[in-house]
């Protein structure tokens, strides 16, 4: 399971001294310590909770990186920027653009969605068959253009 490999790594990053996988670990941990809070004991956190917290944190990450570098504080945008580096290999490869692409035309295929006005239904179609292995904003573009063509 995830949650043990990223105990495994936590402990491996401590006898190492390896401060900045360690903090970002820890970090990690804490969040799905809190997502088995909310869960409430006896309840199994699964790999798909974990591939969301950690979505979430880069997606956190992301924005606060983006918030230094509009403020001059590079150094920070970096260290925001290292964590997502770490909290990474943790999620699912993700898919390519032409992976993308040939989802979109089989679930456009599907429900029949061929102009702009069919956005919604053809995102929510493509992020379920995608299942959390493609961004929902490179899946937001990619959508876009099939549509628009």
């Amino acid at each position: 399971m995830l949650t043990q490999d990223i105990t495994h790594d936590l402990t491996k990053a401590m006898k190492l001294r390896e401060e900045p996988k360690l903090s970002t670990l820890r970090m990690l941990k804490a969040e799905l310590q809190k997502l088995q809070a909310d869960k409430g004991k006896g309840v199994e956190i699964t790999d798909d909770d974990v591939h969301t917290v950690i979505r979430r944190l880069i997606k956190q990450r992301k924005d606060a990186a983006e918030q230094y570098k509009a403020g001059g504080a590079i150094d920070r945008a970096e260290s925001e920027l290292s964590e997502i580096s770490i909290l990474e290999p943790y999620l699912p490869k993700q898919l390519g653009d032409d992976e993308i692409d040939a989802i979109i035309s089989e679930a456009a295929k599907e429900i029949n969605a061929s102009s702009p006005k069919d956005m919604g239904k053809l995102m929510k179609a493509v992020m379920s068959k995608a299942k959390g292995q493609a961004d929902g904003s490179k899946v937001k573009e990619r959508v876009t253009a099939f549509l628009n063509k």
